[in-house]
C-alpha cells in the first residue's frame, strides 16, 4: 500500500480506503474461490494490484472513457484501474464464471459504479472501446484476431487506440508482426525485482468499421 500511495500521490481517501480493502476481499474470496495462488496473495499488492497500475504510468484514462479487460481472472488489471480512474468505463470479461463472480464481489464490495462483468469470450463481445487491456493471457498474434475489430475510431488520448497489454521476458519473436508496438518498461517506475522483466506493451489499433 506504500507503494501505492507513493506512486500515486493524488489518491483520495475514498480510494485509498477501496484500495487498503482489495486484502481482506481477496484472501476471503480466495479462500472460496481459488483465483490467485496462495503464494501471490501474500504479494497482493505488488505483483497484481501495483502491477495493474503500472498501465496507468503508460496511460490516463480520460472521463467517459471506455476501457475492455480481457480474461480478468480475479479483476486484472481492471479492479485497480477502476479505482484509480472511477470516471472511467471497465468492462472485465472472463470465460471461467467462478472468477467473474469474485470480480462482481469485489466490485460490490467497494462501491464501484464504473465496472461490469461477464462472463463471455472476447470474440462475442459487440461493442467497440477506447482501449483494450489484459495480463498475458495469450500471445500478441492471437490476442490481436480477437479484439481487432472491437476499437473505437474517435480518439480521445495521447496515445492511440489500441491494446495496452501487460507482459514479462523477451517480446521480440512474439511483437514481430507488429511494427508499430511500443514497450515502457515496468523497471523505469517500479524498484521491486518483480518489475525486472515486466512490461507495458502499446499496440494501436486501426479501426475496421
Amino acid at each position: 500500500m506504500e507503494e501505492i500511495i507513493r506512486q500515486f500521490p493524488n489518491l483520495t481517501e475514498l480510494q485509498v480506503q477501496q484500495f487498503e480493502k482489495l486484502s481482506a476481499l481477496y484472501e476471503e474470496w480466495n479462500a472460496k474461490i481459488n483465483v490467485i495462488s496462495r503464494k501471490d496473495i501474500e504479494e497482493l499488492y505488488t505483483r497484481h494490484v501495483l502491477h495493474s497500475l503500472g498501465i496507468a504510468r503508460v496511460m490516463e484514462f480520460r472521463p467517459g472513457a471506455t476501457v475492455l479487460d480481457v480474461g480478468t481472472g480475479g479483476g486484472f488489471p481492471g479492479i485497480p484501474l477502476a479505482i484509480l480512474f472511477p470516471e472511467t468505463k471497465f468492462y472485465l470479461i472472463d470465460v471461467i464464471a467462478k472468477k467473474i463472480k469474485v470480480v462482481q464481489e469485489v466490485a460490490n464490495a467497494l462501491a464501484l459504479q464504473n465496472v461490469r462483468a461477464e462472463q463471455m469470450r472476447a470474440e462475442n463481445v459487440k461493442e467497440e472501446f477506447d482501449f483494450i487491456v489484459s495480463r498475458a493471457v495469450t500471445n500478441m498474434p492471437d490476442f490481436v484476431k480477437w479484439v481487432k475489430l472491437k476499437v473505437k475510431k474517435k480518439q480521445d488520448h495521447e496515445l492511440a487506440n489500441g491494446i495496452l497489454y501487460l507482459k514479462g521476458g523477451d517480446l521480440s519473436e512474439e511483437l514481430r508482426d507488429f511494427p508499430k508496438a511500443t514497450l515502457y518498461n515496468l523497471s523505469d517506475y517500479f524498484k521491486d525485482e518483480f518489475f525486472e522483466t515486466k512490461k507495458v506493451v502499446h499496440l494501436p489499433l486501426k479501426y475496421k468499421g
